[in-house]
């Protein structure tokens, strides 16, 4: 548009460009070369900001190394076993690509950031010590792909920068999304694009899903299960369970600002496991450990009655100050306004002593609690 304003000399935009001092035959070229880097992918000026060396992945993925590295994952506890056969996967000459199949909420993600956590200690074999953990966000890559060839341009700019960088392991969640994912009349789906830099060991991948999907989906394609070696990841027990969840606790006390007994741990997982039949361990005990947090957190918000006591004098003072003010009792309201101010200022004393107590006291989440959390799910 400001490129046709500039193109008619005799335009108005033009009149007030040159009486500015602009010269139109430099607006003219700066706009051409604007439009000429705005034609050409998108990771190409980013790598120029960042110094990247993938940026479509940075754009597309999410590093779990980079956040094991800053604290910002979870700790993982009691799959032990399963990270180990993943590294076992990883490190072979062949069919090195892991697929981890469990139902949902058992924790196949917990296993990826376990690794990726391994990974930052220095607990992994020489082949994997400098690899980056990146999960690609399937959906992101097909969000807003309208035209035909957009899909596979954005597959093909991270298949590249994996060939260019050898230190990357993708993780794709849901793995059997692939399958069909950005397909259209005359184009290819994902697992076609990705099949050959498998065979032929460009890339490394760990993929997850359940293994009902995996059956319908995944196996169906021969060429693409024969790239993946199984991981069965099972249920935790409920002994196990209660582990994961005394290992995270710190996390949810902190966020909630309470702390949990070993009662209260123990009965979100003999109770989620009775229960809450429809989910899995240790999901859904980790759900009732957060909500019993959130519940006695805002329990906690709620001000004291002598607070409520306080703003209903402040209330009552100010009614009457206004029915002076209406009657023109003007020394009555004067009077009155001060006492509002006086109630205003014991009130914000008192509100900021409870709010210091309340900081310094951590909640106590009980038992009892779990109990009602899982009563107001299930309805038992």
């Amino acid at each position: 548009l400001l490129l046709g304003l500039v193109r008619e000399e005799g335009g108005i935009a033009s009149g007030v460009l040159e009486s500015l001092g602009v010269s139109l035959e430099k607006v003219r070229h700066e706009v051409v070369r604007v439009l000429s880097q705005s034609s050409t992918p998108t990771a190409q000026p980013t790598e120029r900001r960042s110094g990247s060396k993938t940026p479509t992945l940075d754009a597309l993925g999410i590093d779990l190394t980079e956040a094991a590295r800053s604290g910002r994952l979870d700790p993982v506890i009691g799959r032990e076993r399963e990270i180990e056969r993943v590294i076992q996967i990883l490190c072979r000459r062949t069919k090195n690509n892991p697929v981890l199949l469990g139902e949902a909420g058992v924790g196949k993600t917990a296993i990826v950031e376990g690794l990726a956590q391994e990974v930052v200690k220095g607990n992994v074999p020489e082949i994997l010590r400098d690899k980056r953990v990146i999960v690609l966000d399937l959906a992101l890559m097909v969000a807003g792909t309208k035209y035909r060839g957009q899909f596979e341009e954005r597959i093909k700019a991270v298949m590249d920068e994996i060939r260019k960088n050898k230190n990357i392991i993708l993780f794709i969640d849901e793995m059997h999304t692939i399958v069909g994912a950005g397909s259209a009349e005359g184009t290819m789906d994902a697992s076609n694009i990705i099949k050959p830099a498998l065979s032929r060991g460009e890339m490394q991948c760990i993929g997850a899903t359940t293994l009902n999907e995996y059956r319908k989906y995944v196996e169906k394609d021969g060429a693409l299960e024969r790239r993946f070696q199984s991981v069965k990841v099972d249920d935790p027990s409920p002994e196990d369970a209660i582990l994961i969840l005394r290992g995270i606790r710190s996390k949810y006390e902190d966020h909630h600002k309470c702390e949990y007994t070993d009662a209260a741990i123990d009965a979100a997982v003999r109770l989620s496991h009775r229960y809450i039949t429809a989910r899995h361990l240790p999901d859904k005990a980790i759900d009732v450990m957060d909500e019993a947090g959130a519940r006695a957190r805002i329990r906690s918000l709620n001000l004291p009655p002598e607070l409520d006591a306080a703003q209903a004098d402040i209330d009552r003072v100010v009614l009457e100050k206004e029915e002076a003010s209406r009657h023109q009792k003007f020394e009555e309201a004067a009077n009155l306004r001060d006492q509002e101010k006086k109630l205003r200022a014991k009130r914000e004393k008192m509100l900021e002593e409870w709010r210091k107590k309340r900081d310094e006291k951590r909640i106590l989440v009980t038992e009892e609690e779990m109990l009602h959390i899982v009563a107001d799910w299930t309805g038992v």
